[in-house]
């Protein structure tokens, strides 16, 4: 039986009558980002941005089928206020907010790759220190209750997972791609990612309904 959280996010997925007009501008600002670097030819910039948003999306697909399997509830879930919700735990704002974390998050490395920062090579540095900011703010969203979480090893008393599953694969993959010689190769990473993601809406989503 669903929790009453994931009951409550059941009732609003794909419900198109919680639209907002405020997607608009968010949305917007989204291309704004991102017609910024095109401008540039950022490539890499513009391909760190994909990859971080790509990990969430596999990260929430895997989430929503954890609710399917178990009909308890989703490891996360966000059934609070919002103009779509996507999947049980993602909703509008955070895709938009994920589309451009990469971007904004990959402007802060430093040119130099070999610099060390507390011993630390930086773009682990930078992986850790984005990692333990975005799960504050989870913890923020959860203690309002607009993020959910049901079970005691993805909670406030557990947070290690979130930062090693939640968050540390997005930075270290953003910045990975960032780093990658060649626009070729960062494009075929991407284009992986993105695929596997599609694919696995497709089936989970569209044909199966498991999503």
């Amino acid at each position: 039986m669903p929790t009453v959280a994931a009951a409550e996010a059941l009732k609003m997925l794909r419900d198109g009558s919680q639209f907002q007009w405020y997607v608009i501008p968010l949305f917007a600002l989204v291309v704004y980002v991102y017609a910024v670097e095109l401008e540039k030819k950022n490539w890499s910039m513009i391909f760190a941005g994909l990859a971080f948003w790509g990990l969430d999306w596999f990260n929430e697909i895997w989430n929503g089928l954890v609710f399917h399997f178990t009909q308890f509830a989703p490891v996360w879930g966000a059934p609070g206020r919002t103009a779509y919700l996507i999947l049980i735990g993602l909703n509008i704002e955070i895709c938009f907010m994920f589309a451009i974390s990469g971007i904004v998050w990959s402007k802060m490395l430093p040119a130099d790759k070999t610099l060390r920062i507390l011993g630390l090579p930086n773009r682990v540095f930078f992986a850790i220190c984005g990692s333990i900011f975005c799960v504050f703010v989870e913890i923020l969203l959860n203690l309002v209750g607009a993020l959910t979480w049901d079970y005691a090893w993805w909670s406030l008393g557990a947070p290690w997972l979130i930062f090693l599953i939640g968050y540390l694969p997005f930075f270290l993959v953003s910045f990975w791609v960032f780093d990658m010689d060649g626009l070729r190769r960062k494009a075929m990473t991407v284009g992986v990612i993105l695929g596997v993601d599609l694919a696995a809406l497709v089936v989970f989503g569209a044909i199966l309904k498991w999503i």
